[in-house]
């Protein structure tokens, strides 16, 4: 394991993928879990407090709402943390950063925007492209 030091940001100065910049992203990738995760556990706190005690159906409908809509992030959030132990996977194989599709360095503003990213812009678009012409047919 690298020590990063505490100012440390990936440049474009720098050689793509150096293990400085993995070791950030990696560090990224896990906070980023960590924080998720945290969230879920708060959640299932909340939600096993017990049942909903509100006597006005207004507030109990509004109260199950709420909880509809947790439960909806909570799943985006579960989806997400597959992406996450993915890109760590991506990581300790060697070709994190690199797009899937050519094989290229994905860039480090993309990856700092979406550390999960495995497409190039210029791939992803032609994707997102190919979705939208599949789409309309």
């Amino acid at each position: 394991m690298l020590t990063l030091p505490p100012d440390y940001h990936p440049s474009d100065s720098e050689e793509f993928m150096n293990p400085l910049q993995v070791e950030y992203f990696r560090h990224k990738l896990l906070r980023w879990r960590a924080e998720l995760l945290k969230e879920a556990d708060e959640t299932l706190a909340s939600l096993s407090e017990g049942g909903i005690h509100e006597a006005d159906i207004t507030d109990r409908a509004s109260v199950e709402t709420d909880r509809a809509l947790e439960l909806r992030t909570r799943d985006r959030a579960r989806k997400l943390i597959s992406k996450i132990n993915q890109a760590l996977q991506r990581i300790e194989a060697g070709t994190y950063g690199y797009c899937e599709e050519t094989g290229e360095p994905i860039g480090l503003k993309r990856l700092e925007a979406r550390p999960i990213a495995t497409l190039s812009i210029e791939a992803q678009e032609r994707h997102e492209r190919m979705e939208k012409i599949h789409r309309d047919d």
